[in-house]
């Protein structure tokens, strides 16, 4: 005799699943999605996974905890804007360091307005390497962007000129120190050649040539299909995304506060780009901490600005399938 769950569990799972799907959209390092999802009759959780093609580039999986976050953000972002008020607990269980969130307590209510605003840009957002226009961004909208972080617990701290020339000097120190290592050079090869698998970073999202750019972007050690205009970006503003201590409930709340403060740049017209490099060298890790005045730990540098439309925009990111990043065997067992 087959069970048949209640149809108001019914809507809850199919809502945590359609919104599980939805932050499948979120960016990671290396579009490598290290998060998986399991959906349960009255509970969503959120787990990181340990991928062993970023061992050097992320050992102590400190990018891999961010990138959960914007997926965290993101899935948040999609219940608010169905109507459903949730409790979030982060890292809720000691002795399962890979649980990062579980989210339950849900109740229907209206759908959240900011929410509501934010969903189209989850799918409209991109990451865009190319150099900016020299229209500079307005200083209210790099307010509202960095509002928008700091409300989900992260921290930005817009540079001066003297800091990006700082930034742009340990970025290309630390592409150096990459090219040494060649276990970050198997790395970038392994994550720019998953063309068909849904993961890593295909030649169709990368510059065909180094783009000029004040601070230099990664080196993905091949060449992309991306035009490239004779364009500068001397009109951005950088930025670092910081916070006070290095623990992952930190790591984690900074991948939620950038994720709001990327999916409000969408939304207000202003291209961001992550500069991780500088993050993964402990030198320049180091160099960014000073520029912070010692207050706090840099978590990433950034990029924003207003995007050049000489050439197209490039095409999204590919993303795997949501079977494979959501677990929905708890709740089917429960339908048959």
């Amino acid at each position: 005799m087959s069970q048949e769950m209640p149809a108001g569990d019914r809507v809850l799972t199919t809502a945590l699943t359609q919104a599980a799907a939805t932050a499948g959209l979120a960016p990671s390092v290396h579009n490598s999605q290290p998060w998986r999802w399991t959906v349960r009759p009255e509970a969503l959780e959120l787990r990181m996974v340990h991928e062993p093609q970023l061992a050097s580039t992320d050992p102590e999986n400190r990018l891999v905890t961010l990138s959960c976050g914007l997926a965290l953000h993101h899935v948040r972002v999609a219940l608010a804007a169905e109507g459903w008020a949730l409790q979030v607990k982060r890292l809720p269980d000691p002795g399962e360091l890979d649980l990062l969130a579980r989210l339950s307590g849900f109740r229907q209510t209206t759908a959240d307005a900011g929410a509501t605003r934010l969903v189209p840009c989850i799918r409209a957002r991109q990451t865009d390497r190319r150099p900016v226009s020299d229209e500079p961004v307005p200083d209210a909208t790099l307010n509202e962007i960095v509002g928008a972080a700091v409300a989900q617990g992260g921290r930005l701290q817009l540079l001066d000129s003297d800091q990006v020339m700082e930034l742009a000097a340990a970025a290309a120190h630390a592409a150096v120190v990459a090219e040494e290592e060649p276990e970050l050079r198997e790395e970038l090869a392994y994550w720019t050649s998953r063309a068909g698998t849904g993961a890593g970073l295909p030649p169709e999202v990368l510059p065909e040539r180094p783009p000029q750019t004040t601070v230099p972007v990664r080196d993905f050690g091949q060449s992309g299909t991306l035009p490239v205009s004779s364009g500068h970006d001397r009109a951005a503003t950088y930025a670092i995304l910081w916070n006070t201590d290095d623990e992952p409930d930190s790591w984690l709340r900074a991948g939620e506060g950038l994720s709001a403060a990327w999916l409000t740049a969408t939304r207000l017209g202003v291209s961001m780009v992550p500069l991780s490099g500088v993050i993964e060298t402990d030198g320049t890790r180091q160099t960014l901490r000073q520029m912070l005045a010692g207050l706090g730990f840099p978590y990433l540098a950034m990029r924003l600005g207003i995007a050049d439309r000489t050439n197209a925009a490039p095409p999204h990111t590919p993303r795997l399938p949501t079977e494979q990043i959501v677990d929905t065997s708890a709740v089917d067992a429960g339908t048959t």
